[in-house]
């Protein structure tokens, strides 16, 4: 029997690429849940035309508008709680969280890394994996905890480095990976199938690996 579906908000700083795949997938039912809310930190940010596109409410809340991290961080989360979300996923939000924000939404807060965790964390992750001639690169879906991109991976998927690579060349390889392991997280979430248990991240109350959750 169909549950009712999950009040989801997600948080975006530019294109919204991540954010258009978990609407497709909302809409297609493959997952149980609803976008309540899309807030973006950058005026303009494309992700906001996706989803007025789709009709989903949307908030601008601006950090150059806020004196301090705490400050800003105590709007989003009372603009979050507004929405009266559940599932709070960072979908290129480029915003080093404090602490307290963290903690207030443990065990429901996700983020998406271009990067196969623990290794690059923080930006230009794909230059970074062509400058150290790394055979293979990937993306990171983890739960989000105080230390940057330090949380429990919930799954990693990989792709190949190719000698002739450029960043941009890499970063398209990886997004395709992103669009698809993005939405199924989520499906996983809204089911009730993933947690955080003792800093660690459950599928079906087993513990994940280190690594992520392993398929084929």
């Amino acid at each position: 029997m169909m549950t009712q579906p999950m009040n989801i908000c997600v948080l975006i700083s530019g294109n919204g690429s991540n954010l258009q795949a978990i609407i497709d997938a909302c809409a297609a039912g493959s997952v149980n849940g609803q976008i309540t809310r899309v807030i973006s930190n950058v005026p303009g940010a494309y992700g906001l035309a996706r989803a007025e596109q789709a009709g989903i409410a949307f908030s601008v809340i601006n950090h150059k508008d806020y004196a301090s991290r705490e400050d800003y961080d105590a709007a989003l989360q009372a603009e979050i709680e507004e929405a009266d979300a559940q599932c709070v996923a960072l979908a290129g939000f480029m915003r080093i969280l404090t602490p307290a924000f963290v903690e207030h939404f443990a065990g429901r807060l996700l983020n998406i890394h271009p990067s196969l965790l623990p290794k690059y964390k923080g930006l230009n992750t794909h230059q970074r994996a062509i400058d150290n001639k790394d055979s293979e690169h990937g993306v990171s879906v983890h739960f989000v905890t105080p230390e940057l991109d330090g949380g429990p991976v919930i799954i990693q998927s990989r792709v190949p480095v190719f000698e002739e690579d450029t960043a941009e060349d890499l970063s398209e390889r990886v997004r395709e990976q992103e669009l698809r392991i993005y939405p199924l997280v989520i499906r996983w979430f809204c089911d009730g199938r993933l947690g955080m248990q003792e800093n660690k991240a459950t599928l079906d109350n087993e513990f994940i690996p280190t690594s992520g959750y392993a398929s084929d």
